[in-house]
């Protein structure tokens, strides 16, 4: 199927010199309707970083009175969501019945497993005033064993999240453990995501995990002397020592994990195997996965 990007979950290693960085991606705005999103992952040179097989800096988005995002219900498998906001909110419904605003510093973990649907909209009172949406909305891939896991959904305040002082650089661990502190959030592999913020001329040694990216949120770094700019992607070497130095205010997000392997993925579908895909695929045109309560009467079409 022509449809399907297969995405190799895996990086080769080198004997150079450590330069630091393998790849930048550097995304392009695109607008959805008013509504910008730059898109990180996946790309034609780079499908996954660890388990993590997409990567959406959203916004920011300025609103007016009356407007705001409208995401119909549509569905997932084999994958695991986390949205986690810098700014606004979003209101999170499931076709397990979970009904949850999203706010700043929170993390959103929707387990699709075997199959879930979901939309994204706004509550009412948000909605009735001007407003701004930002943030990140990152996939990961489950690991075999549990791709067809039961479907579950996890909500994490912005207060169960650790945090973390390192050479007076604040750091946030969302996913995973780093720097001596373990996030509640759960796993299923070897899983890193973590922000950090910097002033200029502040520097930071980053952690170690099989493979690894930064995205350079707002303002710029260098790694290992080589400048990344805002919103790039940065492919961090592996078994490299890697110190970032900020060049401007900076928000950063470290990415990361051990490789799952090979996946294919179309549409909001991701699977190990081809044929569970089109069965998604086929199971969504015929309407046949649960639907999202008190959301009952839209959905998203499959794309051609």
């Amino acid at each position: 199927m022509s449809d399907l990007l297969k995405a190799a979950g895996e990086c080769t290693e080198h004997d150079k010199p450590c330069s630091g960085i393998e790849m930048i991606v550097s995304p392009k705005d695109k607008d959805i309707g008013g509504f910008y999103v730059r898109r990180c992952l996946p790309v034609a040179k780079l499908r996954s970083v660890g388990p993590w097989i997409f990567f959406d800096h959203m916004g920011p988005a300025d609103f007016s009175a009356g407007e705001g995002i409208d995401v119909r219900p549509h569905p997932h498998i084999n994958l695991a969501t986390v949205t986690y906001l810098f700014e606004g909110e979003i209101l999170h419904r499931d076709s397990l019945g979970s009904l949850q605003a999203i706010k700043p510093g929170d993390i959103n973990l929707m387990v699709a497993g075997s199959g879930i649907v979901h939309s994204e909209r706004e509550r009412p009172e948000v909605r009735e005033t001007a407003h701004r949406l930002h943030g990140l909305q990152l996939w990961h891939a489950l690991p075999e064993a549990v791709e067809e896991t039961k479907p579950a959904f996890y909500h994490y305040g912005v207060e169960a999240i650790p945090s973390v002082t390192i050479d007076d650089v604040p750091i946030r661990v969302m996913m995973g453990r780093a720097y001596g502190v373990v996030s509640p959030v759960k796993t299923f592999s070897d899983t890193l995501y973590l922000e950090a913020f910097l002033k200029p001329g502040q520097t930071l040694v980053l952690p170690h995990t099989p493979e690894r990216a930064v995205y350079v949120a707002k303002g710029g770094v260098t790694i290992n002397g080589t400048d990344v700019p805002e919103h790039s992607l940065a492919l961090l070497t592996p078994d490299c020592e890697i110190l970032v130095s900020a060049t401007a205010e900076t928000r950063l997000a470290l990415i990361g994990g051990e490789p799952l392997g090979e996946r294919f993925m179309f549409w909001n579908f991701a699977s190990s195997r081809k044929e569970r895909i089109e069965q998604a695929m086929a199971d969504w045109k015929a309407q046949r996965f649960a639907q999202v309560p008190g959301d009952e009467d839209e959905f998203i079409p499959l794309p051609d």
